[in-house]
């Protein structure tokens, strides 16, 4: 199998060709149709944060594909059928966490793409509890966005407890903005989504966004001010500048939702403010599996429209660089098979 491979931080990916992976018991092995590239892709590349993944690997936790052989004791899925496979390849299952609906914050937890091998190849092996059914009706190329920018941003969404009438702001609409604009709109608030390009914004609007804001030319916090300030504000520029500007936008009450991951960020919040106004700032991560078959649901019915650039594997590099440089409109789709 053909497959883009990091040998080392901050080195272009390699294009190599490995032997099929064979699974072990609980597993399945998949013949990715798609993958999508997701900035943590990048993160992993580069060895940008704390906890670092082992070179070689191959990135991407965005792979969905079809199951081509099952492991010992699979009986729940079965040859041919459609999953994806997500950030969370794996939970311990006994612990508080994931007894308590919070398997993301597993402390034992195994990530596609950086604790195991990911998407970035023409086969993938994946923990088959944890490999999610793809509904008929949802493409590989769409699926593959949704399985982390889509239950991603969803998750944020309810993580902010959003409710209809709510004014939302969506910071950075990109390949995981585009999506928090719609899963704002289909709970009910009114959004308010900032970016610094033309593009993004007429995108924004085009997807829902009541409003937009150049954060080139307003100060985000100000404008958000004058419609009584946010409910909550969905934070997905990595830039620590826009966390931090959205902050001020808050209402009392208000609530920042941390999602982007810069890799050296820290922002600061002030004190006062944020004890005066009873503020928030909570940190979302990724989604559980029920919330991505959730995703998954609104997408099949018709809900949520994702927005991508379909390109050969071949190219991870090149798309990479794109990507830093803030060039890509929404999301970069790998075509490993969708398109056959």
């Amino acid at each position: 199998m053909k497959a883009a491979v990091v040998r080392a931080f901050g080195e272009p990916l390699t294009i190599e060709e490995r032997p099929d992976p064979d699974p072990g018991p609980g597993q399945v092995r998949i013949r990715v149709e798609a993958s999508g590239l997701c900035h943590t892709d990048i993160h992993a590349a580069h060895g940008d944060w704390p906890v670092k993944p082992n070179p070689p690997f191959v990135p991407g936790h965005e792979g969905v594909g079809l199951v081509e052989k099952l492991g010992d004791g699979v009986t729940h899925l079965s040859v041919g059928q459609r999953v994806a496979v997500p950030w969370l390849g794996w939970a311990c299952g006994r612990c508080e966490h994931c007894l308590t609906g919070w398997e993301t914050l597993c402390e034992r937890q195994v990530n596609t793409g950086y604790g195991c091998d990911g998407g970035y190849a023409e086969k993938m092996l994946a923990w088959a509890d944890f490999a999610q059914p793809v509904p008929q009706g949802v493409s590989a190329v769409d699926a593959a966005p949704l399985t982390c920018a889509g239950v991603t941003t969803y998750k944020a969404i309810k993580v902010a407890g959003v409710r209809p009438a709510q004014l939302v702001a969506v910071s950075g609409v990109g390949g995981l903005g585009h999506l928090a604009v719609q899963y704002a709109k289909i709970a009910g608030a009114q959004v308010a989504a900032i970016d610094v390009t033309d593009e993004k914004l007429e995108l924004a609007a085009e997807l829902g966004a009541d409003f937009v804001i150049d954060a080139r030319k307003h100060d985000v916090g100000e404008v958000l001010k004058q419609y009584g300030g946010a409910h909550a504000a969905i934070a997905l520029a990595v830039n620590d500048a826009a966390f931090e500007a959205v902050n001020a936008g808050l209402r009392r009450g208000g609530k920042l939702v941390m999602v982007a991951l810069p890799a050296h960020g820290t922002v600061r919040v002030p004190i006062f403010d944020t004890v005066l106004n009873g503020t928030s700032v909570i940190g979302s991560i990724v989604g559980t599996r029920q919330d991505l078959a959730e995703v998954f649901q609104l997408h099949a019915a018709g809900r949520t429209r994702v927005i991508h650039e379909i390109r050969p594997l071949d190219s991870v590099n090149e798309s990479i660089d794109e990507v830093l440089r803030g060039q890509v409109k929404a999301r970069i789709v790998f075509d490993l098979g969708a398109g056959r």
